[in-house]
């Protein structure tokens, strides 16, 4: 009897580890790389003093946000004196386990680490401000490969001195630095590099083998990651550039398809123009996407399109100057897109916008979203709003539903996106990760 319990026990475990794990983060806005979590039992109510807080650990400035894998989390930090510094904790206890830094230093405007880990299996791939690209083993804690994007490709290593000013000969780093967040397509890691010589790049993401680069693309570097479209006839690749200028009198960037597996670019739309582009392009469904930026960018809707000559197009379904993103791409909830519409020359807060371009309501400063964090979770949004609260929302068409609210973390420009893992929510502000219980205990 004891034996046949041993090996039910034995058939089962990998099931247990499994499930525990379900929940993981592994990546830039989670596993989809939409800010959805599929994990249930959130909270619905909170006490006086906010969701219960489990731990913190110190950092360093920075906007980078967490990555969670069985049970481990994974962040960049940086000290721009001396470079980066992978963080890794016990996601249960808060106890680090172990770090891996590089040399990197130099200071840009908005100083500090700006992207999120990606974990694969028994890798884990960070981005640095600088260019670097790492990928390490989790298990020995040792780099398996090492590029730099940037300087791979022809960037330079000096910092203009405005990012107004037109890009320089010779390849100067981007105002803010390289902004990364490693994607996992296949069998391969991409990003941009947006060096004079390559636009996205792709590695083998076991060997670190140059597998493809894109011709350059049209506009300045931005600051998005490629994000994944599903269009007719397959997944492509999306990446937008910086224009010159601001809205309406915006021009010189562009947005564009390209094939995940040869880098080849398939499409090219000029229309909408953002001069900082840095949050990516959000897929909408039947190949439709919608793009959304600051600097009075406000948002476009366009659709791929597949040509009787087997080339693609995009058509512009709608623009809408009154609805748009500093910083976080929107999220998708129902046929209806939230996002923190707080730039620097607007003060719209959270706006709630239809598939169809409507916009529904927004919360100007009552209350202020300013270019925050968020997690669509169980039917409710968690959100920072980039300051000092987080709060609880219920995603209603209809008007703004708050749940509860907390404030939770240190004045600042805390616009690090969120993660979210076995119940627990990792927010990153400009002195240390807190993470919070906002899941029912023991589900």
């Amino acid at each position: 009897m004891k034996t046949e319990a041993k090996l039910i026990a034995m058939i089962f475990a990998p099931l247990i580890v499994a499930s525990a794990f379900a929940a993981d983060w592994p990546q830039f806005y989670g596993p989809s790389r939409n800010s959805n979590s599929t994990e249930k039992g959130i909270l619905r109510t909170w006490p006086e003093g906010g969701p219960k807080v489990l731990w913190t650990a110190p950092l360093g400035i920075g906007f980078g946000g967490a990555a969670v894998s069985a049970g481990k989390v994974y962040l960049l930090d940086r000290d721009d004196k001396v470079g980066d510094t992978l963080r890794v904790y016990d996601l249960a206890s808060g106890k680090e386990l172990w770090t891996f830094a590089y040399p990197g230093p130099g200071r840009v405007e908005f100083p500090g680490s700006r992207s999120t880990p990606t974990v694969d299996g028994d890798h884990v791939y960070t981005a640095g401000l600088r260019g670097d690209l790492y990928c390490l083993n989790t298990t020995t804690q040792k780099p398996v490969w090492h590029k730099n994007i940037w300087t791979d490709f022809g960037g330079g290593g000096a910092v203009p001195a405005s990012p107004f000013a037109p890009p320089p000969e010779g390849g100067q780093l981007p105002i803010w630095g390289v902004v990364q967040n490693p994607l996992i397509y296949r069998n391969l890691l991409i990003v941009a590099s947006q060096a004079p010589q390559a636009g996205v790049v792709a590695y083998d993401k076991v060997t670190g083998d140059l597998k493809w680069k894109s011709d350059p693309l049209a506009g300045g570097a931005g600051y998005d990651t490629p994000s994944v479209i599903k269009a007719p006839s397959g997944d492509q690749l999306v990446m937008i550039t910086g224009s010159q200028g601001f809205g309406r009198n915006a021009k010189g960037g562009s947005v564009n398809g390209i094939d995940p597996l040869t880098g080849k670019i398939l499409w090219t739309y000029t229309n909408w123009n953002c001069m900082i582009p840095v949050a990516h392009a959000v897929d909408a469904g039947e190949g439709r996407m919608l793009l959304a930026g600051g600097y009075n960018a406000g948002s476009a809707m366009i659709q791929i399109v597949k040509k009787e000559d087997g080339t693609f197009g995009v058509n512009e379904l709608f623009k809408n100057r009154d609805f748009g993103s500093h910083t976080q791409p929107p999220i998708l909830y129902k046929d209806h897109f939230y996002a923190q519409y707080t730039t620097n020359e607007r003060r719209d807060g959270l706006v709630s916008m239809s598939m169809s371009g409507e916009v529904k309501w927004k919360t100007g400063q009552e209350p202020a979203f300013v270019r925050g964090g968020a997690i669509l979770v169980d039917g409710v949004l968690l959100a920072t709003d980039g300051r000092q609260k987080l709060y609880l929302i219920e995603p209603d068409p209809a008007g703004f539903k708050l749940l509860a609210s907390a404030e939770l973390l240190e004045a600042g420009n805390n616009w690090a996106p969120l993660a979210l893992s076995d119940g627990k929510l990792l927010i990153r502000d400009q002195k240390k990760l807190v993470v919070v219980q906002v899941a029912q205990e023991g589900r």
